[in-house]
């Protein structure tokens, strides 16, 4: 957090997360924000600056930056456009994709991230939550689980979904939550980009191993399918092509589920 301003926001955010918070998912390839269908197969939607002004004007609660090819590619553009969004956008920034190291983390931190969630980096060094937490607290360390379907067990993936380990989700979930992470980000790869709805069985298998703020996505494209999840005691909904091609407004989720 750069700013005593910064500060303010991420206080008032600690007190928003025992709430449901609205989150923005904006995937991040070269300098462009794009979606795809199970992480694959993405195609241009807008700018990354843009495109977050306009959800802060409408009230989103947290932003969630993902670079969907850093761990595959080690490219670095993320670090930019964090710091030319952080200018004008003042709720918290939560980073990820491609942080496998403390440097990386540290990186992050100084562009403006206010958090950052990690999946690949933690299961190729199992140290490196531990060693996080350490230094910035549970707090600015949020754990990534990227779930599909492998015949009847939801399987962790790595790589933004391309590389399947050797946990199950919920095992992984369990094992990020154990190494102290302050929350957990649950995307789940079947359902992403589909507008089917998200994955209330998988949710509600997480959410029954973990004792920790739970942020879902993957799936949403109305209303109908948020209330079916925040039924399920979620703490943050994150939502990427429903809002980028405005089949849902974050005022109207708002207004509707009658949230602040």
């Amino acid at each position: 957090m750069k700013t005593s301003g910064k500060l303010k926001i991420f206080k008032k955010y600690l007190m928003k997360s025992k709430n449901l918070r609205i989150v923005a998912r904006l995937d991040i390839k070269n300098e462009n924000v794009v979606k795809g269908i199970q992480l694959e197969g993405q195609r241009i939607v807008g700018n990354p600056k843009k495109l977050s002004e306009r959800y802060y004007k409408e009230g989103i609660d947290e932003i969630f930056f993902i670079d969907s090819v850093a761990t595959l590619y080690g490219r670095r553009y993320l670090f930019k456009i964090i710091e030319n969004v952080c200018k004008n956008i003042f709720v918290p920034i939560c980073m990820g994709g491609g942080l496998k190291n403390l440097s990386d983390v540290e990186e992050a931190f100084k562009a403006g991230a206010d958090k950052v969630f990690i999946n690949s980096g933690a299961y190729k060094n199992p140290n490196l939550i531990k060693k996080l937490i350490r230094i910035y607290g549970s707090q600015c360390i949020v754990g990534s689980v990227e779930a599909k379907r492998v015949n009847d067990n939801w399987i962790a993936f790595i790589n933004n979904g391309r590389e399947q380990t050797n946990f199950k989700a919920e095992e992984w979930a369990k094992k990020l939550e154990s190494d102290g992470v302050g929350e957990l980000f649950l995307t789940s790869v079947d359902r992403d980009g589909t507008k089917k709805g998200f994955d209330l069985e998988l949710i509600n298998k997480i959410r029954k191993s973990i004792n920790i703020p739970l942020v879902i996505s993957g799936g949403a494209n109305n209303i109908k399918h948020i209330e079916d999840a925040y039924n399920l005691n979620v703490n943050g909904i994150a939502l990427g092509s429903s809002i980028h091609y405005e089949n849902l407004n974050i005022k109207d989720i708002k207004r509707k589920l009658k949230i602040t």
